[in-house]
């Protein structure tokens, strides 16, 4: 049977998928690459696709966000080969003057393939060659879980303690670290899961730009039920360049989600609480929560001797009167649980030193937040 043709589209009108694959035909594992102005990249992303060692059968389903280089007809000179490696090809796209957004282009390519399994690519990754055969496996495994996986950084050294932490946290620590400022634990370039779960989960967010779809959519995976599990092999060189899509998000849009995911998840199974951290973050957490919540702050705690000796925090901007005050002791004066509003990693292991020497529990005693 012969692909369909591609229409044309005038305005901003969509395309219907061109597909070099059979109507009605299942395959194993779509993946799924969301595409805007990846030309420069595109040659080592696919030839990275060319060579995965998976055995089963592949798709690649390409949803262009009204790219304005030539990212098309790069991804349409690779069709040919993909599929005499037996990878079938799915593209289309819109050509608005605006693009739609990341949350929008992956939700397209989603709905116009056939995979089990859904691998998400971003067009500017380069995947090794184990990465679908590894995924796959651990999806089946974990069939309501985002499957991960550890990450090579490029260039090399850029964002040094993001890419450690994506790569050494634990298996309990994917669940408890789900609120800190570095976002999913398994991050969204590594995703990989059964369709039947992005389908309970999804869509993603199409908000646009600004809009962390890929937050959104892992709380409400948490929200679920869903797991997370993490491949402990390097599957994925991750680029890392200021056009990245990450930098269009603002850092109050993504603080909000987390506090609000914080509130609904911890913070309203405990009655009372310690705010470690009595500076600028701490107090910045404090004032982000509700007023139910802000109630339950026992204390702030800290090793700063200045911060300590002032004895107490006071709310200036609270309408209530008295305005509220809160103290301010020295961590080991301190009673869990805390929420530990300290950037990780960052210390030389002094705040990590200082947990251990409380015999505290992540995820029970305490959660990171910062």
């Amino acid at each position: 049977m012969n692909p369909p043709k591609r229409l044309r589209s005038t305005g901003d009108e969509e395309e219907t998928p061109t597909s070099g694959k059979e109507e009605g035909g299942a395959v194993d594992v779509s993946i799924v690459m969301p595409m805007y102005n990846a030309s420069c990249w595109l040659d080592e992303c696919l030839q990275a696709i060319l060579h995965q060692d998976y055995t089963g059968t592949m798709e690649l389903s390409v949803f262009d966000d009204a790219s304005t280089d030539d990212s098309r007809t790069v991804v349409e000179g690779w069709k040919e080969r993909l599929e005499e490696r037996g990878i079938s090809v799915v593209i289309s796209g819109h050509n608005s003057s605006q693009p739609r957004g990341v949350g929008y282009a992956k939700n397209k390519a989603v709905s116009q393939s056939c995979g089990q399994y859904l691998c998400f690519q971003d067009a500017d990754d380069v995947m090794l060659p184990q990465r679908v055969g590894l995924q796959h496996d651990a999806s089946v495994l974990h069939p309501h879980s985002l499957i991960g996986c550890q990450v090579q950084r490029v260039p090399e050294g850029s964002t040094e303690r993001y890419t450690r932490w994506i790569n050494m946290i634990s298996q309990d620590q994917l669940l408890t670290q789900v609120y800190t400022s570095h976002g999913p634990t398994v991050v969204m370039p590594t995703w990989f899961c059964s369709r039947n779960w992005y389908l309970k989960v999804g869509p993603f967010d199409e908000g646009g730009m600004g809009v962390p779809e890929d937050l959104i959519f892992f709380y409400q995976s948490l929200r679920q039920g869903g797991g997370m599990a993490r491949v402990d092999q390097c599957l994925l060189v991750y680029r890392y360049h200021e056009k990245a899509t990450t930098h269009s998000v603002t850092e109050e849009t993504i603080w909000n989600l987390r506090v609000d995911f914080l509130q609904e998840r911890v913070l309203s199974q405990w009655e009372s609480f310690t705010i470690w951290n009595a500076g600028k973050q701490g107090r910045k957490l404090y004032r982000s929560l509700s007023p139910t919540n802000q109630k339950k702050v026992k204390a702030f705690c800290d090793v700063d001797e200045n911060k300590i000796q002032k004895g107490f925090y006071t709310y200036e901007d609270s309408e209530q009167r008295p305005k509220p005050k809160v103290p301010v002791l020295h961590y080991k004066d301190a009673s869990a649980p805390f929420i530990i509003c300290v950037k990780l990693d960052m210390t030389g292991g002094v705040l990590e030193e200082n947990l251990n020497s409380l015999q505290l529990k992540e995820g029970t005693d305490y959660y990171h937040f910062n």
